[in-house]
């Protein structure tokens, strides 16, 4: 199995759909659902249990590695805070991993607008370093609640919803034509190597195996 992935791929705020043959991957966890679809057998790792099927769900931070595909598959990567799982579930089950079934499915709100004040604040700053304390503070919060409020409603810690959210940056970046280096550094990363070892960490491949060949549109 080869080692790169080649296809297309629709990048949007919330969620990435690709269509398209994909490669051999290490172990990784990351904070997206991942779902998965194929007309022939996908075999994957799942916590070191190999599982063979035509349809896969692997949910926020279970760690996974891609073993062996054949032909075209459809893999969608969704936000957890974001998408329902049961509606996830309802997707797959009925095969229906498309760009208009992924527009009509309901968004979720935060039920806490503490939590959206520090998510903006985190935006803003992104291109640079990141401060827990100062979006602790645009959220009317100590650090420790901030932290708990994270945990609680997005799944991960402030420090991980950073690294998380400047790849997604920095994958936009690179995928619009960008070098890896100007990409890196436009999501906060410190070079292209920080890049690439968060990368290989959250996705199991290198920047280069996985964005070389797929055909990308970015979608609003």
């Amino acid at each position: 199995m080869k080692a790169e992935w080649s296809g297309r791929l629709w990048l949007g705020r919330d969620y990435g759909l690709i269509l398209g043959e994909l490669g051999r991957t290490a172990p990784h966890a990351h904070y997206a659902h991942q779902l998965m679809l194929c007309a022939r057998p996908i075999t994957v790792s799942l916590d070191g249990q190999v599982t063979t099927a035509h349809r896969l769900f692997i949910p926020s931070r279970q760690t996974h590695a891609i073993l062996d595909t054949e032909g075209e598959v459809k893999v969608l990567y969704a936000e957890p805070a974001v998408f329902d799982t049961a509606h996830l579930h309802h997707l797959l089950t009925h095969e229906q991993l498309s760009l208009e079934a992924l527009r009509q499915l309901p968004r979720r709100t935060l039920d806490d607008p503490r939590v959206e004040r520090a998510l903006a604040a985190l935006d803003e700053q992104l291109s640079g370093k990141v401060s827990a304390h100062a979006l602790a503070e645009a959220a009317h919060l100590s650090l420790s609640q901030l932290e708990r409020l994270f945990s609680d409603q997005l799944g991960l810690p402030v420090r991980r919803l950073v690294l998380w959210r400047r790849l997604r940056i920095a994958l936009q970046l690179a995928l619009a034509g960008g070098t890896l280096t100007a990409a890196a550094h436009g999501a906060g990363f410190a070079d292209s190597a920080h890049f690439s070892r968060t990368m290989k960490q959250l996705f199991g491949v290198t920047a280069a195996a996985s964005l070389r060949q797929l055909e990308v549109q970015l979608l609003a």
